[in-house]
């Protein structure tokens, strides 16, 4: 499992630092709730799109609830990228604690 998860609050002050959020949630999914400033590539994509990321960034890995961003950053770890972080709860609970206007599905 990733070596690194976070909450919500922690991602929000890791991005004003310069982090990347990489969110892997479905197109339909980024329609109902978004982050500006995001990195947007489906879970089952990554493995193709893995030349296009960073590895001179932190990447905050995030989806719906935490689960496949869980996937994605053990993943990326096992490619050799040495800072990733799950987003635990995921746009859920960055809805809930950083921008409560977000719509929640």
């Amino acid at each position: 499992m990733p070596a690194h998860s976070i909450s919500a609050p922690q991602s929000f002050e890791m991005l004003l630092q310069g982090a990347l959020m990489l969110d892997v949630r479905e197109p339909w999914e980024l329609e109902i709730a978004a982050i500006d400033g995001t990195l947007n590539i489906p879970m089952q994509s990554i493995p193709d799109a893995i030349d296009a990321l960073p590895r001179d960034k932190e990447l905050l890995i995030l989806c719906h609830h935490g689960i496949r961003s869980m996937n994605v950053a053990y993943f990326l770890e096992q490619q050799g990228f040495s800072s990733v972080f799950n987003v635990t709860g995921g746009i859920d609970a960055w809805s809930r604690m950083i921008n409560t206007k977000l719509s929640r599905y």
